[in-house]
């Protein structure tokens, strides 16, 4: 029988499903991500009144890099229409929208773990666990399904605990064939666990395989380098250049993250994620 895994699309954000639950409930700084200071609970002053951004497609333009490389995992239509049963936070009471705030983030992790176990499930080299990780996508699904008040009440840092020891022991499976075979290179198949790669030179580098858990890439320059099969799993890769960078078979590789990165027409790329439409404009 095939794998029963959550459908994809239930893991993307659909904003006209939400309230527009991230442009109120998380707060921001004023820095090169953002253009001015909201705490958390205070609408942001492009949400409009259909909660929609009114500065959605100039978000980079002006100020606002930090919203294109957040995403709620679909987190933000379950809170809106499952978890409050479609009841806005601007109609309701102060108690109700500040419970539904509160929510949000604790959703959203969950939402983030249910993405990690639905590709882990796809992974045909995790077979071994995918009963394990079924069991795990399985209670987390019924996690984001509890009540208001059970929710804001969970240990989300413990479910996150029991869930990345089966990622862990995924990520050892898929990558045990990713990294292994002739012409060894120096990274390849190498575990970099929350590595500091800042600013690395890593142009033309053989990280197939490479465990890359994050790792902080920041800036790192990956032009041309080998990253299939690797695992990619809370890399940080803000201003990474991945020109020509062959991501193909990379796993735990979100949208964001990629949203974070510089890259071109010549990135190949896993076909969970797409190419930022920004990164044509970089380059």
């Amino acid at each position: 029988m095939p794998d029963q895994i959550a459908d994809p699309s239930d893991l993307r954000a659909d904003c006209a499903r939400c309230f527009g639950l991230c442009c109120v409930a998380l707060p921001f700084a004023r820095s090169a991500d953002f253009a001015l200071d909201k705490p958390a609970g205070k609408p942001c002053p492009n949400l409009q009144g259909d909660h929609r951004c009114g500065i959605h497609a100039g978000l980079r333009r002006k100020g606002f890099t930090g919203c294109t490389v957040y995403d709620c995992f679909g987190a933000g239509q379950k809170v809106s229409q499952v978890t409050f049963g479609g009841q806005d936070w601007r109609t309701g009471s102060e108690e109700h929208a500040r419970r539904m705030f509160d929510v949000f983030p604790v959703v959203r992790q969950l939402h983030e773990l249910l993405w990690y176990l639905t590709e882990a499930l796809a992974l045909p080299a995790a077979r071994p666990v995918h009963p394990d990780l079924r069991r795990a996508l399985e209670k987390t699904e019924g996690l984001t399904r509890r009540t208001p008040g059970e929710l804001a009440a969970l240990d989300v840092a413990a479910h996150r605990q029991e869930v990345n020891v089966l990622l862990l022991r995924t990520s050892e499976l898929v990558r045990a064939g990713a990294g292994s075979g002739k012409g060894k290179g120096k990274g390849r198949g190498k575990d970099r666990r929350g590595a500091d790669l800042m600013g690395a030179r890593l142009r033309g580098a053989d990280l197939r395989g490479a465990s890359l858990r994050g790792a902080y890439l920041i800036a790192a320059d990956l032009t041309g380098a080998d990253l299939r099969g690797a695992d990619l799993i809370g890399a940080d890769l803000r201003d990474a250049d991945l020109t020509d960078a062959d991501l193909t078979g990379a796993f735990f590789l979100t949208q964001p993250q990629l949203n974070a990165a510089r890259g071109s027409a010549g990135t190949r790329l896993p076909a969970s994620v797409g190419r930022p439409a920004h990164w044509t404009a970089a380059r």
